[in-house]
């Protein structure tokens, strides 16, 4: 699925370089490199400030927190997505609320969440916390529609969409927050876990600063119930060694995914294989390359047995994990998220993928649907 090797070798001088200046200065938390990145990474996105955290898990909750969700509130979001999109509601002792998928992009279905906003309900929903898919973002101008029309702000989740765009606007640039996860898995990745909170507001910034370090704007004193998420500076200056490199990675990715579809199409694979679908104005970064297949399972063990990787991204959708069976949703009630759940594959996907073994993995497609 992913060789992390082949980007880290050609790396390994300055990433070892990077270790080195941290641990010489002696300042491994917070700190100028941790400072730096946050500057980067806010020019990246064309966001004002970033503010960098322990987590992707940790950027959501802060994220979350800084947007005003207090516990009793609701935040609306997609049941088909990584655990932390909803774990992190959980946490501030708000409740989620599900709603079911585009099935063409995997992303929220916002046609879906006009409805569900618009019927109000025992929950008033505080936030919408879309989810950037596998690196494709959601439908930024429907999204500030449904914004505007219900006065309810947004947070992205783009813990998977760094560097990707809706047209001209980043993702991380268009909520009132919004979350990255630098997970070694990801398109930006660090050497363990770390993540970052994008804002055009230097309250809402500041606020964010003060909760990663025990709700504390100065030494022991202490204002609200914060946290201690605070970065690492090695992680930052490891993830300040890649950051130049993360326009061209995703750059990659985008022709490794354009090569895939010509090579699932040219196999005449299009009637058993579904392939990503990419809205006029989305701009992915394919963190993952997703399909969606008939007999999936099968299809996974017999890629295995050839010693091709693939994933599946996610078994289980949000509404159906046994964690939030308190809010009431059974089997059948978001179809499009359990459908999915049911059908999508992810391939091997990185920048330094070869041809050949893009090849290799369409031939065994092939050879199980032939």
């Amino acid at each position: 699925m992913l060789d992390l090797q082949r980007q880290y070798q050609p790396l390994r001088e300055q990433i070892l370089a990077a270790f080195e200046r941290v641990c010489s200065s002696q300042h491994f938390i917070l700190g100028a490199e941790v400072e730096a990145l946050e500057q980067e990474v806010a020019s990246l996105t064309a966001a004002k400030y970033g503010v960098a955290c322990t987590s992707g898990t940790d950027a959501l909750w802060l994220a979350l927190l800084a947007a005003g969700v207090q516990p009793g509130d609701a935040v609306l979001t997609t049941a088909f997505s990584f655990f932390a999109s909803a774990s992190a509601i959980a946490r501030i002792g708000a409740r989620p609320v599900f709603v079911d998928i585009d099935p063409q992009t995997f992303n929220l279905n916002l046609a879906k969440a006009a409805i569900r906003l618009a019927d109000g309900g025992s929950h008033k929903v505080q936030a919408l916390l879309p989810v950037h898919l596998y690196g494709q973002c959601i439908d930024m101008n429907a999204m500030a529609h449904l914004s505007q029309d219900f006065q309810i702000p947004v947070v992205e989740d783009a813990a998977q969409a760094i560097g990707a765009a809706w047209g001209k606007q980043r993702a991380g640039s268009f909520g009132i927050t919004a979350a990255f996860s630098f997970y070694p898995t990801k398109n930006l990745s660090a050497a363990g876990d770390a993540g970052m909170v994008t804002t055009n507001d230097l309250e809402v910034a500041e606020h964010m600063r003060r909760l990663r370090n025990h709700g504390s704007p100065q030494r022991y004193v202490h204002e609200e119930l914060g946290w201690n998420c605070r970065m690492d500076a090695i992680q930052a200056a490891i993830l300040r060694v890649k950051i130049p490199h993360i326009e061209e990675w995703n750059r990659k990715r985008r022709e490794r995914a354009n090569s895939y579809a010509g090579l699932l199409t040219k196999a005449g694979l299009t009637s058993s294989v579904l392939l990503p679908h990419v809205p006029e104005n989305a701009h992915p970064v394919f963190h993952q390359y997703v399909i969606r297949v008939q007999k999936r399972n099968d299809l996974r063990s017999f890629l295995a047995k050839r010693k091709i990787a693939t994933e599946i991204y996610y078994p289980i959708p949000l509404h159906l994990q046994p964690i939030f069976t308190y809010l009431g949703y059974l089997e059948g009630d978001l179809p499009e998220s359990e459908r999915a759940a049911k059908e999508v594959l992810a391939l091997p996907m990185f920048p330094e993928l070869t041809e050949d073994e893009q090849k290799y993995v369409v031939e065994g497609i092939s050879d199980f649907y032939s």
